[in-house]
């Protein structure tokens, strides 16, 4: 699962509007939505914001997983 899908899925299971998570992490909606699409890319402290706003732990949000060759 990609980055933008986790932020997304665990954003949801929260019950958090992408507008909240943005308040959350200091951000605005449109932020939030740009990372969810995959064409933001956070940077080390907004990662460490996002991982504590959704209860997730920053590896668990940003591992990515390697892909078969």
């Amino acid at each position: 699962m990609t980055l933008h899908n986790k932020v997304r899925q665990a954003r949801t299971q929260l019950g958090l509007t992408q507008s909240e998570l943005g308040v959350k992490v200091s951000v605005t909606r449109q932020t939030v939505a740009f990372i969810e699409k995959g064409e933001f890319a956070p940077s080390v402290a907004l990662a460490l914001r996002l991982a504590k706003a959704l209860n997730t732990p920053i590896n668990e949000l940003f591992w990515l997983e390697e892909t078969a060759q």
